[in-house]
């Protein structure tokens, strides 16, 4: 429980504007948000090696955007008439085909982004 409280304040409270909006454009800013993210884990463990894992992981995933992936790659294994190819319009719809509506392949993408930064916090807290 505190772990996802410490997501949800380093993902969605701290972040401003400026790191949520140019975070896929610039380092800068995905490094900015990924260093105030992995100190909101201090409160949970002070080893500067887990606290890297965790802000470098999220530097990665977002600032690359490897959620897209992730939904892309999952919807592979559906049936052959639902598969697409990863193209500029799959890209820009959350990595999803352009018959899903925007609003869907964003909080689905969202909810991706979510679990992996989740799952990987776990993984480095208990290690």
């Amino acid at each position: 429980m505190k772990s996802l409280i410490a997501h949800l304040f380093g993902d969605y409270v701290l972040q401003t504007s400026w790191e949520a909006n140019e975070k896929t454009n610039s380092a800068v800013p995905a490094a900015v948000h990924a260093a105030k993210y992995a100190a909101c884990f201090v409160p949970l463990t002070r080893d500067w090696k887990k606290l890297a894992l965790i802000g470098g992981t999220h530097y990665l995933i977002d600032r690359y955007r490897l959620a897209k992936y992730v939904a892309w790659a999952k919807n592979q294994a559906a049936p052959a008439a639902y598969r697409y190819p990863l193209d500029a319009d799959a890209w820009n719809n959350g990595g999803y085909s352009t018959d899903t509506p925007v609003w869907l392949s964003t909080w689905l993408m969202i909810a991706a982004d979510n679990a992996i930064h989740m799952l990987i916090n776990e993984i480095v807290l208990e290690t």
